[in-house]
């Protein structure tokens, strides 16, 4: 079959690129290798709207991150993701590191970021209790926020699928090959499932994207895994900071952060280490202690005794530092989308109208007249009034049902991901989309409701219940009971 665009993979950019192209009246695919959105560097990174300073002024890293800010607001609205806007800030702990929070602050308003300014230590405690006696000085971004990466790249796939866009899970591309037709240029592509054609190509394909690029053009990049562990706080901890608050950046990034996360968590990561192996996920105890040792010195009395979980994500680190978003010059009709790494979550709504304009300039392709932007998101019980809640179990007693006592996550909730198109198929599918399994207990106690729930749903076998796709089944066998 002949596609107009294949993306290839559904992370926050490829979803946000095909969202943005389903406004057209194309024919697009999205190809992921993974069983789901939302499975590589889109699930594991710090859940940050960042303000637009850090970026280097001229690059489209910084023109884009402060473009996607300013979309955040009306993306969230009408994909119902959760969002707030509760400011960031750049921490010192001598006068003599004020130069750097200076040289930030010129190079915020170079990008168009409003309102920074510099607060001094009294100010700076009021804002921020429990920062260190150290720390004297601090770069405040009142435009940067948090958000919910999960919810948004699934948003982002369910409203692109509503407005016509197709999803193939579980498909790796493996060889992008330019070919003519009768048709003109198009680009077969060979996949784990077989030939898919395409007119144009879109290369979203994050740790790989170099692969993919490599294949087509002789301007060659290369990407580096650059891993980032975190620790996750219980909700208990949540309140402990009210900023985003970062140390001074580095060469490798922005720095260990403490951040409350729009679920009510405490959030503290990343470290910053450049690997070889693309799925090396991993957590290390000597990561994870430097990103103990690291928030302690700006923020006091973290309750890291509250750490109900730890993770690591890999950034898609491109050699220059700089996104790479459009045609390649020597393979007309492949569209690059790499090298995406921080603030690639907040440049999100930016570069999927980058790429789709790029895409359906090529193609010569006309809007639609009924694209409907908006997405209903997944029902919390929790947000009704009681009488309201009444009323919903009465009509859908699944709602009533509590599955996951740690998150109050009810099988109403569960039945609802599953459903939808494109929707969970795992235990960490549902756990994205509704939280369960995100709680205290880190899915001790709800995982085999949650499964029995899948099975019903999808029509499988308990056995064929996976984690995350692949062979990462829960159940391998069943013993036979003899009484």
């Amino acid at each position: 079959m002949l596609y107009d665009v294949i993306i290839i993979g559904a992370g926050v950019s490829g979803c946000a690129a095909a969202r943005e192209l389903s406004r057209y009246d194309l024919k697009i695919l999205v190809a992921e290798s993974a069983e789901d959105v939302c499975c590589g560097t889109s699930k594991a990174n710090s859940a940050i709207v960042h303000a637009g300073y850090d970026a280097k002024p001229g690059t489209l890293m910084a023109k884009l991150n402060v473009e996607g800010n300013r979309m955040m607001d009306q993306v969230c609205r009408e994909l119902d993701v959760p969002f707030d806007r509760i400011g960031s800030l750049v921490v010192c702990r001598s006068d003599e590191d004020r130069s750097v929070l200076e040289k930030l602050l010129e190079q915020g308003r170079q990008n168009g970021v409003p309102d920074l300014r510099i607060v001094g230590r009294d100010e700076l405690k009021e804002m921020e209790p429990h920062i260190t006696d150290e720390t004297q000085w601090a770069l405040y971004a009142p435009t940067g926020g948090i958000v919910c990466p999960f919810t948004l790249t699934a948003a982002y796939a369910e409203n692109a699928a509503a407005n016509g866009a197709e999803f193939m899970f579980d498909t790796r591309v493996e060889r992008v090959i330019p070919s003519q037709s009768d048709a003109g240029r198009v680009f077969c592509l060979e996949t784990s499932k077989g030939q898919l054609q395409a007119r144009v190509v879109v290369n979203a394909a994050g740790l790989y994207a170099d692969t993919i690029h490599n294949q087509v053009s002789s301007e060659k990049i290369h990407i580096t895994p650059r891993r980032g562990s975190y620790n996750l706080m219980d909700k208990t901890a949540g309140s402990h900071v009210r900023h985003v608050i970062f140390p001074l950046p580095s060469s490798k990034g922005k720095g260990t952060l403490v951040t409350p996360t729009v679920h009510g968590n405490l959030l503290i990561g990343p470290t910053a280490v450049d690997i070889d192996d693309p799925e090396g996920t991993n957590t290390t105890a000597q990561e994870l202690s430097a990103v103990v040792e690291t928030s302690g010195k700006y923020i006091a009395g973290i309750p890291y005794r509250e750490t109900i979980t730890s993770f690591a994500g890999l950034r898609a680190h491109e050699d220059a530092h700089e996104f790479r978003i459009g045609e390649v010059k020597d393979c007309p009709g492949f569209v690059d989308c790499a090298g995406i790494e921080s603030p690639g979550l907040t440049s999100a709504p930016a570069i999927g109208v980058m790429v789709a304009e790029c895409a359906a300039g090529i193609l010569n392709a006309e809007k639609k007249k009924d694209f409907d932007p908006v997405r209903e998101g997944i029902l919390d019980p929790k947000t009704l009034t009681p009488e309201a809640y009444r009323e919903l179990i009465s009509q859908e007693p699944s709602y009533g049902s509590i599955v996951c006592r740690c998150e109050s996550v009810t099988e109403g909730e569960i039945i609802d991901a599953i459903r939808r198109t494109p929707g969970a198929r795992s235990l960490d599918g549902v756990k994205r989309r509704t939280r369960a399994g995100m709680g205290r207990c880190q899915a001790g106690f709800c995982s085999p409701r949650v499964m029995e729930i899948l099975s019903r749903e999808l029509g499988v076998p308990l056995e064929e219940i996976t984690k995350s796709g692949g062979e990462s089944r829960i159940i391998v066998g069943r013993d036979k009971f003899i009484g």
